[in-house]
């Protein structure tokens, strides 16, 4: 898992959170992928995750700013976030046609 790298170690200890943090997000991560893939996960859970998801990219994009000054490391996770604004997009309209 990517989470366990010297990389994504040192990142997270950049950043000034605890290694644990780095774990729970990991965990997040993963199951939250699972249930935007799997499609018998329906309604509120997906809701769930997509919010998880958002509220994910919205920090490591403050963080990444507050820590390092705004740049490549601050507007990467909010391109990932009009991604997956994108998919909660289209998932509404497939949802509701």
């Amino acid at each position: 898992m990517t989470s366990h790298t010297e990389v994504a170690v040192e990142g997270i200890r950049h950043l000034g959170y605890p290694d644990y943090f780095r774990v729970l997000i990991a965990i997040f991560k993963v199951c939250g992928a699972i249930v935007l893939i799997v499609p018998a996960f329906k309604g509120n859970i997906k809701e769930w995750a997509y919010a998880g998801f958002t509220f994910i990219f919205i920090s490591a994009a403050v963080s990444h700013t507050v820590v390092d000054g705004f740049g490549v490391q601050s507007v990467f996770p909010l391109v990932i976030l009009a991604i997956l604004a994108g998919s909660y997009v289209t998932y509404h309209k497939l949802r509701n046609s």
